[in-house]
This record gives structure tokens, C-alpha cells and sequence, in this order.
């Protein structure tokens, strides 16, 4: 991380701390996080996905309802991917919100009108911009024309949604080679770097936590088996932080191991959260199952997160596919 990263993120992290309300236009006008791998000239900072990369982790370290994922990362970039800027100044304002419906390849009714259901949709009662995929090409629907069905969920601080069109009238925006495919891991790297900032913030609680409790007159981190336990933690979340920012250069630098690399961070970034949480709530003893105390949402964010962009089975299978073919 570089020194620009790190004032970036302190930025950040002090603007979540004064819980401003509403955050989002916050970050966008006083940070510009909506708009950092965007080019100036469609109203952006000019930076990368690194940059972007920095953000979403920390905005998860305090589990922060926000769009930055499926709106500032995967909405515009899928926007730029295929040359369709138009929108692009307004949602790095913060004055628009975006969402993408991964459709079924071939969902397509007739020239200008789809069909089909999009599943694990984020941020889909705040978006006013509604973004379709299918195959590679990049469609815009009326909200109106989509009838959208909030799901019961894990994590409150990810809502996701269904959304389902039958026949809808969509303005095709523009096509891409491998848009799809390129969107998917886009999406595990931007997540990959969520897991590992809320992964980051739980072994950092856990470990104030065992140096302030005492059990048998001493600090339960003084303990040779917690010390280990946190000992292997330390070394997971490390293993992961670099998969994470190696797949994330790899895709800012459209590198052709990107696909690779995008899959095993979202194996092992998936892996590593879900320990490291598990690990918080069993350390803090029961007064980590309450909702008096942040061990359970952690928890509930790492489980969340692993099926999110499909389970790490899935992944594992296209890493085997790949490093095994035939």
C-alpha cells in the first residue's frame, strides 16, 4: 500500500467514524470514492481500481451500508466498458446509484426487450439507474419495467433483492468482448478486498479482546492455545490480503492470469473471513451471540460474502478447470 493509499484510507476511516447521515454523499463529494477509476473527463479522479480497492475495504472494516460495490465499482466500470459514459458524471457525484442484473445468457426476448430473473441483486431499492447484462452486450431498463422482491437475508448491512423481467423494454447501451466473465471477476476481486478489510477488523478486536480478558488470574491471551489460534489467523488474513491485491493489479493492468487470480481470491479471501469470524465469536465467549456486540454481524457478513458472486465451490471447480484442463 502506498503512501496515497494509506491518506486515502485514513480519509476514509475518519469520515465512517463521525457517522455522518446520509454517509454515501459524503464520500462522494468530500472523498470522490464514487468516481476514483474514472476518468476526469466523465467527472472522475482519474485513478484505478487500486484506489477503489483501498475503499471498499475499508468501508467494510465497520461493515458501512454502502453502493461502493455494486454501483462506484461494478455499475460504472461495466459503463465504461462498453463506452457508455453518460451516465457516468452524475453517479461520481453521488447524485445517481446503479445497479447490475446478471440475467441468464440468452434472456433476450426480441431486439429490445428482455426476460428473465437477476438474483442477488445489490442496492436495488436505492438505484435509479437499472443495468442489465447479458452475454456481453450492456442494457438499460426502466425501473418501472422491473419488478424487483427484497430478499430475506444474512447480513442487514447488504441488502440484496430479486429482480424479474418479463418482455421489458431495454436500450441496449453497448457490447464488449467477455463482459460478463470480465464483470464476474471484477466482482470477486472488489469483494475480495471487503472480505479482507472486515476480516481485518474482527482478528483486531479479537486480539484487544483476549489481552483485556482475564480468566484463572491472567489474560486469556497469554494462553499458548489462543496464541496459536491467533497465531494461524494472523497468517491466513496476511495470505489473503496479498491475494486479494495481487488479483486486484492484476485486473486494474488487464493481466490474462486476471481470471486466475480473481478466483483464488475469492476462495481463500472467502475461507479466511469465515475463520477469522468464527474465531471472534468463539474467543469472545457468549456474549459474542448477541446483539449487543458486533461478533455475530461479522459472522453473518463473512457467510454472506462467501456465496456472494457464487459459493468458493464454484471457484474452486474454474481454478481446476483451468490449472487441470481436460
Amino acid at each position: 500500500m502506498t503512501d496515497d493509499h494509506k491518506a486515502l484510507r485514513d480519509a476514509v476511516r475518519g469520515l465512517v467514524a463521525d457517522r455522518p447521515d446520509p454517509l454515501w454523499p459524503r464520500l462522494c463529494k468530500e472523498i470522490g470514492v464514487a468516481g476514483l477509476a474514472v476518468p476526469s473527463s466523465c467527472g472522475g479522479a482519474d485513478a484505478t481500481l487500486l484506489e477503489s480497492h483501498v475503499v471498499l475495504a475499508e468501508l467494510a472494516r465497520q461493515l458501512t451500508p454502502s453502493p461502493m460495490l455494486g454501483s462506484a465499482v461494478l455499475a460504472t466500470q461495466a459503463l465504461l466498458r462498453v463506452g457508455a459514459t453518460g451516465p457516468l458524471p452524475s453517479l461520481c457525484a453521488g447524485d445517481l446509484i446503479a445497479t447490475l442484473l446478471f440475467l441468464p445468457d440468452g434472456d433476450v426476448a426480441g431486439p429490445d426487450r428482455l426476460t428473465g430473473e437477476a438474483t442477488q441483486v445489490l442496492d436495488a431499492s436505492a438505484a435509479g439507474l437499472l443495468l442489465a447484462v447479458t452475454g456481453d452486450t450492456l442494457w438499460e431498463v426502466a425501473a418501472g419495467d422491473v419488478a424487483v422482491q427484497s430478499c430475506d437475508v444474512l447480513d442487514r448491512t447488504r441488502p440484496l433483492a430479486v429482480a424479474r423481467l418479463a418482455g421489458a423494454p431495454a436500450h441496449r447501451l453497448g457490447s464488449a468482448p467477455g463482459l460478463r466473465s470480465w464483470l464476474r471477476d471484477l466482482a470477486c476481486v472488489a469483494l475480495s478486498a471487503e472480505q479482507v478489510g472486515a476480516a481485518s477488523r474482527a482478528f483486531e478486536l479479537t486480539l484487544a479482546h483476549v489481552r483485556q480478558r482475564v480468566q484463572f488470574g491472567r489474560p486469556i491471551g497469554s494462553f499458548q492455545v489462543i496464541q496459536h489460534r491467533l497465531a494461524e489467523a494472523h497468517l491466513s488474513l496476511e495470505a489473503a490480503t496479498t491475494a486479494s491485491w495481487t488479483a486486484a493489479e492484476a485486473v486494474a493492468a488487464g493481466s490474462p492470469d486476471a481470471p486466475t487470480l480473481a478466483a483464488m481470491a475469492k476462495v481463500h479471501c472467502s475461507e479466511t473471513q469465515q475463520s477469522i469470524a468464527a474465531e471472534m465469536v468463539q474467543l469472545h465467549g457468549g456474549i459474542a451471540i448477541t446483539w449487543d456486540h458486533d461478533a455475530h454481524r461479522y459472522l453473518r457478513r463473512a457467510h454472506a460474502d462467501a456465496q456472494l458472486f457464487d459459493p468458493p465451490a464454484t471457484h474452486l471447480t474454474r481454478l481446476a478447470e483451468t490449472l487441470l484442463p481436460g
